[in-house]
């Protein structure tokens, strides 16, 4: 599609190109990167298709583009993680941020993909919730960062926490695509995919999208009605080609703060005999621990201020084994390691 009026004839590119600067600011903030393929079809801007001006006019090919912005992306990251439950109130979100930071103590340059589009958690667990996302100069909507994670999430473009989120697929799709896509992610060793419960278009979409996954972690609690749900997400992954890093067993046994007693609330060892009778790892139980809550209502990950608490080892525990079902596939190439700021707690 000309940028230029209907009826012009100008042959000269830079003059076509000044032209749609000035009727474009993105265009003229953002870099253009051109493929030299000659195919007019063929969008080539770094941003998608969701926050062009030529949006609306634009007759080329969207959905073509959007693979291609997400391949763009997703090739400059090393290990693509999904974190996912067929159950909602699992924990999920909050194994997420723990994770993420307990790779992050190691070294690993980290993000977080929020794709709970419902419900956005992850912000408010890093203490992020209210902020807005802005668009690089260079090309792509710049990730929040906190404890040295890079973070994106439905929750950064609401206007008000409460507002909910009425859509149906097709807008999901385009979401889906700019949380991938649209984000200038750049070199990261891992990237956590925070799905939402259940086995659906997110899902789908999501695993499409990207190709090639490196794992899935199943969270999951030890009562019977969420261990059928977590079967069901086993099953999910194996159908869909994805492989299974292992089953996390959340909430499992609470250490009465009076006696030391431990009391089984959700029951326990269903995640473990329930990974067993599946035949996928077990990766490990997580207590239930109230201080976990607190915190992260306060946006404080409780992996890193809690470091040496049994909690906390817990997730230490699991992010080793992510990391290292991880390498079997792929040596892992330290993408400008650093010892100073967050990192100098290296484990």
């Amino acid at each position: 599609m000309s940028a230029f009026p209907e009826g012009d004839t100008t042959n000269d590119e830079g003059e076509r190109q000044q032209w749609s600067q000035k009727r474009n600011p993105m265009a003229r903030e953002l870099n253009v990167i051109n493929t030299g393929s000659g195919n007019s079809d063929a969008c080539t801007y770094m941003w998608a298709c969701a926050i062009c001006d030529e949006n609306e006019r634009c007759q080329k090919d969207k959905e073509g583009h959007s693979r291609w912005l997400v391949a763009k992306r997703m090739e400059r990251i090393e290990h693509k993680v999904l974190i996912m439950s067929n159950k909602g109130g699992v924990g999920k979100s909050t194994c997420t941020t723990n994770i993420a930071v307990s790779l992050a103590l190691k070294g690993w340059h980290v993000g977080i993909c929020d794709m709970d589009i419902h419900g956005p958690n992850i912000p408010k667990m890093v203490g992020a919730e209210g902020q807005k996302l802005k668009v690089s100069t260079s090309g792509g909507i710049i990730p929040f960062q906190a404890y040295n994670l890079k973070i994106a999430s439905m929750s950064f473009l609401l206007q008000n926490s409460d507002d909910p989120i009425i859509w149906r697929d097709a807008y999901k799709y385009e979401f889906i695509n700019q949380l991938l896509g649209g984000v200038d992610w750049q070199d990261l060793n891992f990237l956590l995919i925070d799905l939402p419960p259940g086995t659906g278009n997110e899902s789908v979409t999501t695993i499409d999208l990207l190709g090639t996954v490196s794992g899935a972690v199943i969270v999951t609690t030890p009562q019977e009605v969420a261990l059928l749900d977590s079967r069901k997400s086993v099953t999910f992954c194996k159908d869909s080609e994805v492989p299974i890093v292992g089953i996390v067993e959340n909430m499992s046994g609470l250490e009465c703060p009076h006696c030391h007693t431990q009391i089984d609330v959700f029951r326990k060892g269903g995640g473990e005999a329930s990974a067993l009778d599946m035949g996928v790892p077990f990766l490990g139980r997580i207590p239930l621990d109230p201080d976990v809550v607190t915190q992260s209502d306060a946006g404080e990950p409780f992996a890193l201020f809690n470091s040496d608490s049994p909690t906390a080892e817990a997730y230490h525990q699991i992010a080793n084994q992510v990391e290292a079902f991880c390498k079997k596939s792929a040596s892992l190439l330290k993408v400008g390691r650093t010892t100073t700021g967050l990192l100098k707690g290296d484990r």
